[in-house]
């Protein structure tokens, strides 16, 4: 990455041993601390990111989703008083 594109700045705290097994490790790889600690948490920030953002359904549960959202039920007698009651706020 081009030193002009990385303007957002991250401080973390260790202790001296965490800092010294950083240094280390990324003495062994043949980068920079940072570069170490980049190349190590993006990969762990996107699958965290995926994680809570996609869904993953069998293949059933899949079916019926599909199903739902292509033949919605009607609505009940407890979604009709919400709406009432939403649009009675006026919102």
């Amino acid at each position: 990455m081009a030193a002009a594109l990385r303007a957002e700045r991250v401080e973390i705290r260790m202790t001296p041993a965490q800092k010294e097994n950083l240094e280390r490790a990324a003495s062994l790889r043949g980068t920079s601390v940072t570069d170490f600690i980049l190349n190590e948490v993006q990969p762990a920030a996107t699958a965290t990111i995926q994680e809570f953002e996609l869904l993953e359904l069998r293949e059933e549960d899949r079916r019926i989703f599909v199903e739902a959202l292509l033949n919605p039920p009607e609505p009940n007698e407890a979604i009709k008083a919400a709406v009432a009651r939403y649009r009675k706020m006026g919102l």
